[in-house]
């Protein structure tokens, strides 16, 4: 069966997804995190990819960007997954590929979905089990997004800059969106578009892109179609 062409719309954000190859660990050291960060923000500055989220897990990465070009994420991810993986063979002496293969992605109705969507990436520690808060991990972007720590390689999108008149009002607004978890079947949702490369949006944005570019964007309902029989006529977090 053919690949699922990747959808990428020019300004609308994205969700990356690349995990290592049959879910093994692709980071074994402080240092392996350091680097692939450091090599992150040469290669979005070089690609000209804004990096709005992130956590490196032990074997996978999630990435929220924005680019205006549609070949800009697949120039960021082959630079990088090609340094990184160079690296690690010349590290741990090993050879071979590190990562699954391509890279899993999907586009964002930002209005609607960009903040849970962010919230999903930094939260993704808490939910494995390796911290009770996402504040003690890290190796993601919530120490910048909600805690003001200095990060060169996150730019705030928009929406968050909305949150609040200045840094010390948005960083207290955004902490606020982690007080409650997030609702079990948005994170399906989340996962299901992410994995499926499909649109993840609202019925009526979707209906749009899907007429634009001539094909679906969304997940199909699993299971059979029905039968249509005509009519006869908590808190999370504390303080």
């Amino acid at each position: 069966m053919p690949r699922r062409a990747r959808l990428a719309l020019p300004g609308v954000p994205l969700h990356l997804i690349q995990r290592g190859n049959n879910r093994q660990a692709c980071f074994f050291a402080d240092e392996d995190y350091r680097f692939y960060l450091d090599w992150l923000a040469e290669h979005a500055a070089k690609t000209g990819c804004r990096i709005h989220a992130y956590v490196l897990m032990t074997n996978h990465v999630h990435l929220m960007i924005s680019v205006d070009c549609p070949e800009a994420p697949g120039a960021l991810m082959k630079l990088q997954g090609q340094r990184y993986v160079q690296y690690v063979n010349r590290v741990y002496r090993r050879s071979g590929t590190l990562w699954e293969g391509r890279f899993r992605s999907c586009p964002i109705q930002e209005e609607i979905y960009l903040l849970a969507c962010q919230r999903y990436i930094e939260l993704n520690p808490v939910r494995a089990g390796m911290v009770g808060h996402p504040g003690e991990y890290r190796w993601s972007s919530y120490r910048a997004n909600g805690q003001g720590e200095d990060d060169v390689l996150v730019r705030p999108h928009t929406l968050y800059e909305a949150l609040g008149i200045d840094a010390t009002h948005r960083q207290a607004a955004y902490r606020e969106l982690f007080r409650h978890e997030l609702d079990p079947g948005l994170v399906d949702e989340i996962r299901r578009a992410a994995n499926g490369n499909f649109l993840l949006a609202d019925g009526r944005f979707a209906a749009e892109v899907a007429a634009m570019l001539g094909r679906r964007v969304l997940p199909g309902k699993s299971g059979r179609p029905r039968k249509v029989v005509a009519p006869e006529s908590a808190d999370l977090f504390g303080e």
